[in-house]
């Protein structure tokens, strides 16, 4: 008999609060919103376009795919999704498929995390 251990995968992530107050006090409430907004659906426009990328088998288009993904969360101070997006895109550049699935189950993971998060309460990021 085989004894099969579910596994549950809790992640924690990072939100820099002073880069989401920085673009509040920078730009006034209101238009931060539509920044953050905007950004946010930018972010999860290139997260699916990274695991899609992924699922095909396209490094190329991973590797970009999740340098932008970064860049746009690192300006919104979602440290652990940019963290982990450059890990999914270095896994493409190096061509390193095995930690490429890894990683990129954690960047579905956080990702999901992060930007439900950050759009459900963006002032407690």
């Amino acid at each position: 008999m085989v004894n099969v251990a579910k596994l549950a995968v809790d992640e924690c992530v990072t939100i820099d609060r002073r880069r989401l107050e920085g673009l509040v006090s920078e730009l006034g409430e209101a238009t931060a919103a539509e920044v953050i907004g905007a950004a946010l659906e930018q972010m999860a426009l290139a997260l699916s376009r990274t695991l899609g990328a992924v699922m095909r088998g396209d490094l190329a288009a991973v590797a970009r795919d999740a340098d932008r993904l970064s860049r746009l969360a690192w300006q919104l101070g979602l440290v652990s999704l940019a963290t982990v997006a450059i890990d999914v895109g270095r896994c493409a550049e190096f061509r390193d498929t095995s930690a490429l699935g890894a990683t990129s189950a954690r960047l579905r993971r956080i990702g999901n995390q992060s930007l439900t998060r950050i759009w459900d309460n963006p002032s407690k990021g």
